[in-house]
């Protein structure tokens, strides 16, 4: 399995939880302002299926004369089952069910690999269902697990504890506001074909929405970071 797509697998096991399109919950009881911990992250990422939620990524390479951006959905549509719909420029569903990974695309054979052929990818799915049931425990199995901010910004990030995952992959941060995550970054491990480090950017829900126009990739950043709706 590609670096690149190995990363996105991870990405896409912490995504699970959030795919719903539902704007911020109001922070009722206390303080917006009031400092968050993992445990109040994980809690509001745990969804019911079936969900889904937009998603836009750019990824940017010395190799790419501009970056290349993608479009499209995520759907929880069992909760054994996570599809990631490619719609933009090119069309592809990949579909994680199972321990199993199945890749479409438009002209080309579908494939079919699982999870369990490389050891490194043996705590995905323990990553996935700990996320979503909000199980910090069983997270922390896998991940050191930090937040920080407050529960109108927050940043959660999970640093893997194996040596086989971290050689792949450094880390996950998850960015969100209130009950909505709106950004992932995966930042691989090993650098690409240019020498560097390609952190692997996705925006979901309202952020993919403010994000329709943007293909500047510093924007895009912004997006992520939390800094509100790109200038056009």
């Amino acid at each position: 399995m590609r670096p690149r797509r190995w990363a996105w697998a991870l990405a896409l096991a912490c995504a699970a939880g959030s795919l719903s399109a539902a704007p911020p919950e109001p922070v009722a009881g206390s303080a917006p302002g009031a400092a968050v911990d993992p445990d109040w992250i994980l809690a509001r990422l745990a969804q019911p299926a079936s969900m889904r939620t937009a998603f836009v990524e750019i990824r940017g390479s010395a190799l790419l004369k501009a970056p290349l951006r993608l479009s499209g959905e995520y759907q929880r549509l069992e909760d054994d089952t996570l599809v990631r719909e490619v719609r933009a420029p090119y069309a592809e569903t990949t579909t994680i069910r199972a321990g199993e990974v199945k890749i479409q695309r438009a002209g080309k054979a579908a494939r079919t690999f699982s999870l369990a052929r490389a050891p490194e990818l043996a705590g995905l799915q323990a990553s996935f269902g700990a996320l979503l049931a909000g199980d910090r425990k069983r997270l922390e199995q896998q991940y050191l697990v930090a937040a920080e901010g407050t529960r109108q910004q927050w940043t959660m990030t999970l640093t893997p504890r194996s040596s086989a995952v971290a050689a792949k992959l450094q880390g996950i941060t998850l960015r969100g506001r209130g009950a909505e995550l709106r950004c992932i970054e995966a930042r691989p491990a090993r650098s690409d074909a240019s020498g560097g480090i390609e952190l692997q950017r996705t925006l979901l829900a309202g952020a993919a929405r403010e994000a329709a126009n943007v293909t500047d990739a510093s924007q895009f950043a912004a997006l992520c970071r939390g800094h509100g709706a790109a200038q056009r």
